[in-house]
């Protein structure tokens, strides 16, 4: 039987060329939107907690043309193994010394019993980070907000991810479910969002770190602290040697100047009970002063070392600077030393794992890794990095 004809018009006061604009529309909103696009909405509608920077646009440059997958690998599994490391995580860097003694090799986890290399949650968001751009092919982040709130069980969670995952589940849109929070546990699982720009990296990279960031922590230190963390691990996989000590502070605070402005955080530190400024700022002028006074110990530094941006940050890259040039030292420094130690690990890993490669990384380490990220599925992290390795890496 026909159908009416009137039930093929526009409805009254629509013209059919306003119909044929809106199929158009509806189709365009079908495709996904390059994250600068998405960003650029994010920012006008006021839900993103950043400046409007040119930094957005600056061009990223090919990766050196005798990098290799290696570095990638060293890169995700180097987070891994500080995560893992870094287990029984917490309490100050003196008193776990005192306890297990310098963090060498993986102590027995609470979950098996033995001295595993075993995750917690770095690990966890991280990889199935790695799963969602294996999925989608980019940094889709309503897709990856659902990804993090079925994953299953989170160790060790962290309160604001906790906070941003039941806001999801309750209903509210990604973009308003990130709490204002300068805790690292976004910064802690940013590495992979390299992996679709190794073939053709584009300015879609520092968007991609702004998205996938606020999924849990709309934080202006915290956005951030992603674009910097992402534009020095970019830089760090086309390194032939390991950079001046100064050049760790310099390639962070660039970035992070422009995406942060001037805000104001307060130290937790007694020792720094006077300030008042950005994250940004405090790291350009204590970070030197400390490597300046020749410090080894983080805990001399004064300003703290746990999940908060203003310590954790500092103590990345004041182990960095002292420690990229051995990623055996800096993960064991990083996994002893430090409070919030699985997470202060992990971000060292990554950034010594870039630079070195999956042969810098002690064998032992990788080799008794578990390779889990959920309970009982031993070997993933090493399925997804071939995975990864076929998707956005060989050429053949």
């Amino acid at each position: 039987m026909n159908q009416p004809e009137s039930q093929f018009l526009p409805p009254e006061g629509v013209t059919p060329l306003d119909q044929a604009s809106e199929l158009v529309r509806l189709a365009d909103a079908r495709q996904p939107r390059s994250s600068r696009v998405m960003v650029r909405d994010l920012l006008d509608r006021g839900f993103l907690e950043a400046e409007d920077s040119a930094w957005l646009a600056r061009p990223v440059s090919p990766l050196d043309p005798r990098t290799g997958f290696d570095r990638v690998e060293g890169m995700l599994l180097g987070l891994a193994i500080g995560d893992a490391l870094g287990r029984p995580e917490g309490g100050a860097g003196w008193e776990r010394r005192a306890r297990f003694g310098e963090r060498r090799d993986y102590l027995p986890n609470t979950h098996t019993g033995l001295p595993l290399g075993y995750p917690s949650d770095d690990t966890q968001l991280a990889f199935w980070t790695v799963e969602h751009l294996l999925a989608h092919g980019h940094v889709e982040p309503e897709a990856l907000a659902r990804a993090f709130t079925a994953g299953g069980r989170i160790f060790g969670i962290g309160h604001t991810v906790r906070e941003a995952l039941g806001r999801l589940k309750r209903g509210i849109p990604w973009e308003k479910a990130g709490p204002r929070s300068a805790g690292n546990g976004a910064l802690m699982r940013i590495a992979p969002v390299l992996l679709p720009h190794l073939r053709q990296p584009s300015p879609d990279l520092w968007s991609d770190a702004l998205l996938a960031g606020m999924v849990t922590h709309n934080d202006r230190a915290s956005n951030a602290s992603c674009v910097a963390m992402v534009r020095v691990l970019w830089d760090l996989l086309s390194m032939q040697s390991a950079p001046d000590p100064s050049w760790w502070v310099q390639a962070w605070v660039e970035p992070a100047r422009e995406i942060e402005g001037a805000t104001r955080y307060r130290a937790r530190s007694p020792r720094f009970s006077d300030w008042d400024g950005p994250l940004w700022r405090f790291v350009e002028e204590q970070v030197p002063a400390a490597l300046a006074r020749g410090l080894d110990d983080v805990d001399d530094t004064g300003w703290h070392s746990g999940a908060y941006l203003l310590e954790t940050v500092p103590t990345v890259l004041f182990l960095l600077s002292r420690y990229g040039d051995d990623p055996e030292e800096a993960l064991v420094r990083a996994a002893t030393d430090t409070w919030d130690n699985d997470t202060v690990a992990a971000l060292v890993g990554a950034a010594v794992g870039a630079l070195h490669g999956r042969a810098g990384l002690p064998r032992r380490w990788v080799e008794k890794h578990s390779g889990c990220i959920r309970r009982g599925d031993d070997g993933t992290i090493f399925r997804l990095l071939d995975q990864a390795r076929e998707r956005f890496w060989d050429r053949t």
